[in-house]
């Protein structure tokens, strides 16, 4: 049995299960088939820029016990290669692909600066407090240039990399999502109720109770 389906809130729970349901559409289908094909080497990054993003996401979008990698860099390099926007840019903010590769030179500054290594060669605690003071505008490395680090973490790099994460369907297993609502949708609307094809939350330490329904849900 794989790992995931022994961990987390949705036990058995894979919405992957549901492609040849009526819960999904061709539409999704065709979306859903090119996220899962997103290649897993970096075309807009550099190898080393790269290599930084995936230890970035893993503090910011830990992998918990027991679920499957989610290609984080890979999904946010894969934005920047094809150019996809969000159709607006914060206030004195570069373009989007500018933005990452400013950022994350000023980030291996400010780690070479403090704690004398390259960002993603420090320990997590390191690496911790470096994100927590870009966060809150503390980091001042003139490798920033005119881009404020805390507007870079909030609007660009921690923006790009929680929906890099939550567009994937190993999340959407994790929290119990089943993808698009069109063309099913959902029959009950009430508080606390759920339509035969929605995933079922382990309750009290139930796991056993929600894996035998989870495995039939479609």
């Amino acid at each position: 049995m794989p790992d995931h389906e022994q961990a987390g809130r949705y036990p058995g729970y894979d919405v992957l299960a549901k492609r040849n349901t009526p819960s999904w559409n061709d539409q999704t289908r065709r979306v859903i088939d090119q996220r899962l094909a997103v290649p897993g080497d970096p075309r807009f990054f550099t190898e080393d820029e790269f290599a930084t993003v995936a230890a970035i996401a893993a503090r910011l979008v830990p992998r918990r016990g027991g679920q499957p990698a989610i290609p984080v860099a890979a999904l946010v390099d894969h934005k920047l290669f094809t150019g996809r926007s969000d159709g607006y840019r914060q206030a004195g903010m570069p373009r989007q692909g500018d933005a990452w590769r400013l950022g994350l030179q000023a980030l291996d500054a400010e780690a070479q600066r403090a704690f004398g290594g390259r960002f993603r060669e420090l320990g997590a605690a390191e690496q911790d407090e470096l994100l927590k003071q870009m966060q809150s505008g503390e980091l001042r490395d003139p490798a920033w240039g005119e881009m404020p680090a805390a507007t870079f973490f909030s609007h660009r790099m921690a923006h790009d990399i929680v929906l890099a994460c939550f567009s994937h369907p190993a999340a959407w297993s994790a929290v119990g999502w089943g993808g698009p609502a069109s063309p099913r949708g959902y029959v009950r609307m009430d508080f606390d109720q759920r339509d035969p094809w929605e995933a079922v939350e382990r309750r009290d330490g139930d796991h056993g109770a929600a894996q035998r329904k989870n495995r039939h849900v479609g």
